[in-house]
């Protein structure tokens, strides 16, 4: 929990390796964002390629900018979580699945109907 920004490469293969991380910075309240290209992070930390980058301190002198950025990451990524999230469903059923309810409803109804009489 010491980090500030957590920044994921979009191409690590295995995507195993940080697939994880994004619930863990939900679940830490640790920003993140997702950036296109390992090259681009390798080339903040001088290597040829990284997957992760953690920032845990910034100077004094880049913390008002650090700040906004922070917050244009937050609104984008964290907070649009759940509407980014793929929600499975909705509740409709397909043609048949109404035509076969419908079916038994009035099945039911016929049957409710019988018992009256």
């Amino acid at each position: 929990s010491k980090a500030q920004l957590v920044v994921i490469a979009h191409d690590v293969d295995p995507i195993e390796l940080v697939v994880w991380l994004p619930a863990l910075c939900r679940k830490m309240e640790v920003p993140y964002c997702i950036v296109k290209g390992k090259s681009r992070l390798g080339s903040i930390v001088h290597k040829k390629t990284a997957s992760v980058l953690c920032l845990t301190t910034v100077k004094n002198e880049d913390k008002l900018e650090f700040s906004k950025i922070l917050e244009a990451i937050k609104a984008n990524f964290n907070d649009k979580f759940d509407e980014v999230r793929k929600k499975w469903g909705g509740g409709v059923m397909g043609s048949k699945s109404q035509a076969k309810t419908k079916a038994r409803e009035r099945l039911i109804a016929k049957e409710a109907a019988q018992r009256m009489n």
